[in-house]
């Protein structure tokens, strides 16, 4: 089931930010920029957009916030900037004490049409200070002489985030690798606590992605389900035991997460085809 999104602005009194807009700064239309802002927030912060027409451009400077998207869930923490597609639903709300950051929203116009339309992109190690400051200059600068010298920053910082097709298709290969790279931790961290009732809920909020999100991940990358991974590895960390100790299967079965004995012989016998003693008699130690 895909997740539900609506439209939120739950901002607590504890929430400071400095908003950019056509009536203090109309340089930023140029740049087709239809809204910007410097917050500082702690407490209360919940933001949901259903379908936004523009591209939001998030870049945390201090603390953590949280994303949820139809693609999969993201922690945002310093230095790192997200990309939320025009069109593609999203809720964000903070998950520190304090969480300072700077924010965009692009128009979904041919001058941005190089930035990612399909899922959320999360960038780490962005470097985006400098942005940061331009945008304090646009907030308080009334010479519009000095707010067009802050543009130019601003403009060298966003056409960095604009990509030609090479370099389109390396981000395709970075997201790609990411999403592996998120995956094997998962799954590590799966087979370090193979007694743990691991079920999709705890998998998903492990791993910050839905789990509608997660399956089709594990289904492309592993060709198994999630559920169907937390089995193949617990079988396989009961052969190796099986093989390599003269423990019970009884012990061997609670120590891979079965608290039943027959349930795991059944398993097993499923998934290797022989029973548990069948297998350590044709390659146990003693084979």
């Amino acid at each position: 089931m895909q997740p539900s999104f609506s439209d939120i602005v739950n901002i607590g009194q504890c929430c400071f930010e400095r908003f950019i807009d056509s009536s203090n700064a109309p340089e930023i239309a140029t740049l087709d920029i239809e809204l910007a802002g410097c917050s500082n927030l702690s407490g209360d912060y919940v933001v949901g957009r259903v379908s936004p027409p523009n591209h939001t451009l998030f870049y945390s400077l201090k603390g953590e916030g949280f994303f949820r998207t139809p693609s999969g869930n993201f922690p945002l923490n310093d230095g790192q900037l997200i990309i939320l597609p025009a069109k593609q639903s999203f809720e964000v709300k903070i998950v520190s004490e304090h969480w300072d950051i700077i924010w965009l929203n692009l128009s979904d116009s041919h001058m941005w049409q190089s930035l990612p339309k399909d899922i959320a992109t999360v960038i780490d190690h962005a470097a985006l200070e400098g942005l940061h400051f331009a945008m304090e200059l646009l907030y308080l600068e009334r010479n519009s002489d000095n707010r067009r010298a802050a543009m130019q920053i601003v403009s060298h910082y966003l056409r960095q985030l604009t990509l030609n097709n090479r370099s389109a298709a390396s981000n395709k290969l970075q997201i790609k690798d990411r999403h592996t790279s998120r995956l094997a931790a998962l799954f590590s961290a799966v087979d370090k606590q193979l007694q743990f009732e691991w079920d999709m809920e705890n998998l998903s909020e492990k791993a910050h992605y839905s789990a509608p999100h997660l399956h089709r991940l594990c289904i492309k990358n592993y060709g198994r389900s999630p559920k169907q991974q937390v089995i193949h590895l617990r079988m396989q960390r009961a052969k190796n035991l099986l093989v390599s100790t003269q423990w019970p299967v009884s012990y061997i079965a609670h120590y891979v997460g079965y608290a039943n004995v027959f349930t795991f012989s059944k398993r097993f016998k499923k998934s290797v085809g022989l029973s548990p003693s069948a297998y350590r008699e044709q390659h146990g130690i003693n084979a």
